[in-house]
């Protein structure tokens, strides 16, 4: 069960995606985790933010939207409060996530990351509003990204993956481009914008307006993304976006995935990630795969004339 993923050994492939694992902590009396590859933590700021107003998450048909607004403890504190606990798991990756609005915002969190033990890689949200250019947000456009990712190569002690939005035109091109730039990895999919209207008082359901929407209702296209991304880099791609069972999970690792993330099946089911982790072993054992990394890019394309 075991894969490399840009330079990091995972016990296995199956990991808990950023926001719906909190810090790790919490999930301590819940889950093993030597049993799952790893997991991301909420988003890191340079400064704690309290997130958006309430409403900001509600249930949809298979899935959820969600307008938490990045809210988290700040990284120093992560740093202080939350890492130590953490270091009692060494064969569980701890992945930070990172955010800013502004370039300088990423580097500085990650400088103040690279002096702290017990993390195997940053995952760099690219989806993130650039205050610095409109609010436009840094995955949509390749200038901006590149330069996103090419500053923090520069200053990065630890594997960087880039975690690219999916409301793009391309998302083969944003990989590319991701990989020009210097990532080790990229991760998709992310949320989709999206938009809910209670039709009784005409107002949004969610108070920022529009949301992220992830759960099962996303999976087909994440599993097109991923696909159109690992047949454009060479770099290792991380898939996400509904996975509930191992066969979903398998579905991303035929698709080119070297691992995959489970986030919103997290929230309906606290131990999804093991759970998927250990029914994929058991999927593997049945069907006869000696090493899970062989399910990597194998999808079998239909006949011709078919």
């Amino acid at each position: 069960m075991r894969v490399q993923f840009a330079g990091i050994e995972l016990t296995n492939p199956v990991i808990a995606a950023s926001g719906t694992f909190g810090y790790g902590v919490e999930f301590e009396e819940i889950l093993s985790f030597d049993r799952i590859g790893g997991f991301v933590t909420k988003g890191l700021s340079r400064e704690p933010m309290a997130g958006n107003e309430a409403p900001r998450l509600i249930e949809t048909a298979s899935g959820m939207m969600n307008s938490i607004g990045l809210q988290n403890i700040g990284v120093k504190a992560f740093i202080e409060k939350k890492l130590p606990e953490l270091r009692k798991y060494p064969g569980c990756a701890v992945i930070a996530n990172v955010f800013g609005y502004q370039v300088t915002d990423y580097i500085e969190v990650i400088q103040q990351l690279n002096d702290a033990e017990g993390i195997a890689a940053y995952e760099l949200n690219a989806s993130c509003p650039n205050t610095d250019h409109g609010g436009m947000v840094f995955g949509t456009d390749p200038t901006m990204l590149d330069e996103l990712i090419w500053r923090t190569k520069q200053i990065a002690k630890r594997p960087l993956i880039v975690k690219l939005s999916p409301n793009v035109t391309s998302i083969a091109n944003m990989a590319k481009c991701a990989e020009k730039a210097g990532a080790d990895a990229v991760s998709l999919v992310n949320t989709f914008v999206s938009l809910a209207i209670d039709v009784e008082t005409r107002r949004p359901r969610i108070a920022n307006v529009t949301a992220g929407l992830s759960g099962p209702a996303i999976r087909p296209i994440a599993v097109r993304m991923v696909w159109e991304a690992a047949r454009a880099v060479k770099i290792p791609v991380l898939g996400m976006g509904g996975i509930v069972s191992a066969e979903d999970a398998v579905e991303f690792l035929l698709a080119g995935a070297t691992a995959v993330q489970v986030g919103t099946a997290s929230y309906a089911d606290p131990r999804a990630v093991e759970r998927i982790a250990r029914g994929l072993e058991h999927w593997c054992v049945r069907h006869h795969v000696e090493k899970v990394k062989e399910l990597t890019g194998a999808m079998e394309r239909p006949a011709s004339g078919r």
